[in-house]
């Protein structure tokens, strides 16, 4: 349910070709963010192909009830599928569509910096040497987050790639932590554990600047916990050799599952339906996030053709 239905707002744009017998019933409905810190962006349109084909052969109609004489008045009315609108170059990492390997799709080094991954080395050291006992501490504290607990238990032995996977592991578990936070009261939120390098990444990268009273204040908007998403994927991806659990990462983020699915699809994933691992929660029905060349292509690119041509 809506918390403040009031505050929606909508535009609806027609095609200016109102000659021609089909382009001039052509509509898109566009629900806006009105400020950084709501919802993403909105739209849907009535000619696409995602546009289901009964919809031509049905009417629908919506009843506008008056509360002062409690008559009701019947429209005409149209069914429009809304689907979130993702700004790839600002949300989304940046992919390498000509790749010719899975790991370059998403450069690692595009994630982490090497001056950022060198500052990673101390604070995962404690992940590098952790024992089995340990991480049954961890998980009864929940002091982590799923992922990262069930991945610690399958450390490789390599020292080099040990190592490798506990400072990957350690920048995830802070990412998703830092997604929780709504207002960012100090400096360095994540503690002074956290590098400094880290801390300066989080804030210049995955927050955003309001005025609130005055003063300047940064914030973990909607938009940008997509952000944190969408790096939180890319990093799982590269754990995990470029194939991984989206649910246990939905759950972690306190995300719906279309939020997450949406987020993958746009990052060129490939989704698919697995059992769960035993003892997680809702171990039944997971979604798995491959991502494999050839890239699928985006749905969305020949519907923003058309909508150049649209008022």
């Amino acid at each position: 349910p809506l918390r403040r239905p009031g505050s929606l707002r909508f535009a609806v744009y027609r095609n200016r070709d109102a000659a021609h017998p089909r382009r001039k019933h052509r509509r898109i409905l566009v629900r806006a963010r009105q400020a950084e810190t709501e919802r993403l962006s909105y739209v849907g349109d009535n000619f696409s192909s995602g546009v289901m084909a009964s919809d031509a052969l049905c009417r629908y109609f919506v009843g506008v009830l008056d509360k002062d004489s409690g008559q009701m008045e019947v429209y005409n009315a149209e069914i429009f599928n809304m689907q979130p609108l993702l700004n790839v170059s600002t949300i989304l990492p940046l992919c390498n569509e000509d790749a010719d390997k899975p790991e370059d799709v998403y450069k690692f080094e595009d994630i982490l910096s090497p001056a950022e991954y060198e500052a990673l080395q101390a604070p995962a050291a404690a992940f590098v040497n952790i024992t089995a006992e340990e991480i049954a501490k961890k998980t009864e504290d929940k002091s982590h987050c799923s992922f990262v607990l069930e991945e610690l238990k399958f450390l490789p032995t390599d020292e080099k790639s040990r190592d490798h996977k506990a400072r990957c592991l350690w920048f995830l578990d802070t990412l998703i932590k830092f997604s929780y936070l709504k207002v960012i009261k100090k400096k360095y939120p994540m503690g002074p554990e956290c590098p400094h390098i880290i801390s300066r990444k989080l804030m210049k990268n995955f927050t955003s600047l309001t005025y609130n009273n005055g003063s300047v204040q940064n914030l973990i908007s909607a938009s940008m916990k997509t952000k944190i998403t969408a790096y939180v994927i890319a990093l799982a991806l590269h754990i995990n050799n470029f194939q991984t659990d989206l649910t246990v990462l939905q759950n972690d983020m306190k995300l719906q599952e279309s939020r997450m699915t949406d987020i993958a699809r746009a990052m060129r994933l490939k989704i698919s339906k697995v059992k769960g691992l035993l003892g997680l929660e809702n171990d039944h029905n997971h979604k798995l996030g491959t991502l494999s060349l050839p890239l699928p292509v985006q749905k969305a690119s020949g519907n923003q053709q058309k909508r150049k041509k649209m008022n």
